[in-house]
C-alpha cells in the first residue's frame, strides 16, 4: 500500500515539474518574441524616421536621396536649350556700348513723346489669323513653295519705296505679314511693325519691352520677344551670343558691341539709316554686314 502511495508522489511531482518546464520554454519564447517584435518595431520606426527626411527634403525642393549622389552631380549646372545662351532669363548689369550708328537713328529730341507700346505677346497677336499654315505644314511644302518665296521677296523689295532723307518704306510704315512662312516669323514680323516708327532714345526698351521708345537692341528684342525668341531685353553685345552662328533662312540678326540689326524674310529692320524721326525701321534695302556677327535661330 505504502508502495502505491509513493510511486503516485512520485508521478504527480514529474507532472509538475514537466509542467514547469513547459511553461518555462513557453515564457522564453514570448520574451524572444518580444525582443524580436521590439527590433522590427524600431526597424519601423527608422524607416518612417528616413521617409519623414524624404518627405522633408521633397518640401525644400530636393529629392530624398539627393544627399547621396556625388557632389558633381548634386551641384550639376541645370540643362539649357541649344540656344539658351541667348534666351535664358540671366540678368547680369551689363552696360550698353555707345550706339555707333545713333547719329543715323535720327535720335529723338527731349520733347518728342509718344505712347508706349503694348507687350510683345499682344504685338505678336496681329499675324495672318484663321488659314495660316502651321509649322509642321510649312515645313511639307517648303520645296514647293521655294520658288514662289523667292519670287514674292523679289516682287516686294520692287513695291518698296523709301521715304526722302533715308531708307525707310513709306505707308504706315508696317511691311505685309506673308501667309507662307512659319507662325513665328510672323509673329515677329508683327513685334517688329508694332513699334517700327516709334522714335529711337538710346536705352530704351530695356528697362522693360513695354515703352515709348526703342533704341537698336531694344526695337529688335522686341521683335524677337514677340516671336517667342527671347524672354528680357539685350543689348547687342548680348545679342552677339543669341541663337546659333551664321545667317538664317527667314530671320538674321546682325550684331556687334554698340549697335545691332536684323533681316527678316528679306527685308531689314534698322533704326539706322531710317528717314526721320517717326519713319519705319522697316528699310528698302540691306547694308554692308562687314563687322557685324550674323545669328540666326535654329530652324529659322
Amino acid at each position: 500500500m505504502l508502495s502505491r502511495w509513493s510511486l503516485l508522489a512520485a508521478a504527480i511531482a514529474l507532472a509538475l515539474i514537466a509542467a514547469g518546464l513547459a511553461l518555462a520554454l513557453s515564457g522564453g519564447s514570448h520574451v524572444r518574441a518580444a525582443s524580436a517584435g521590439g527590433r522590427g518595431a524600431a526597424a519601423r520606426a527608422q524607416a518612417s524616421t528616413g521617409a519623414g527626411a524624404g518627405a522633408s527634403a521633397n518640401a525644400a525642393g530636393e529629392s530624398p536621396g539627393a544627399a547621396g549622389k556625388s557632389g558633381a552631380a548634386a551641384t550639376a549646372p541645370p540643362k539649357t536649350s541649344a540656344a539658351g545662351a541667348g534666351t535664358g532669363a540671366r540678368r547680369a548689369n551689363v552696360a550698353e556700348v555707345a550706339d555707333p550708328e545713333e547719329a543715323n537713328s535720327f535720335p529723338a529730341p527731349a520733347n518728342v513723346q509718344h505712347e508706349a507700346a503694348v507687350r510683345p505677346s499682344k504685338a505678336s497677336e496681329q499675324i495672318v489669323a484663321a488659314g495660316a499654315p502651321s509649322d509642321a505644314e510649312v515645313k511639307q511644302e517648303l520645296a514647293q513653295m521655294q520658288a514662289v518665296e523667292r519670287s514674292a521677296k523679289r516682287a516686294q523689295q520692287r513695291a518698296l519705296q523709301p521715304v526722302a532723307g533715308g531708307n525707310s518704306i513709306g505707308g504706315d510704315g508696317t511691311i505685309p505679314i506673308p501667309p507662307n512662312v512659319p507662325e513665328t516669323v510672323q509673329r515677329v514680323i508683327a513685334g517688329g511693325n508694332a513699334i517700327a516708327n516709334f522714335p529711337y532714345v538710346f536705352g530704351g526698351g530695356h528697362a522693360s519691352f513695354v515703352d515709348n521708345a526703342y533704341d537698336c537692341s531694344g526695337s529688335v528684342s522686341y521683335a524677337l520677344a514677340a516671336g517667342g525668341l527671347l524672354s528680357v531685353p539685350e543689348t547687342s553685345g548680348e545679342l552677339e551670343r543669341w541663337g546659333v552662328p551664321g545667317p538664317g533662312r527667314y530671320i538674321t540678326i546682325e550684331a556687334a558691341a554698340g549697335h545691332v540689326y536684323m533681316y527678316v524674310n528679306g527685308v531689314m529692320y534698322n533704326t539706322a539709316g531710317r528717314s526721320g524721326v517717326y519713319a519705319s525701321r522697316w528699310q528698302v534695302k540691306p547694308v554692308d554686314n562687314s563687322g557685324y556677327v550674323a545669328r540666326h535661330w535654329p530652324g529659322l
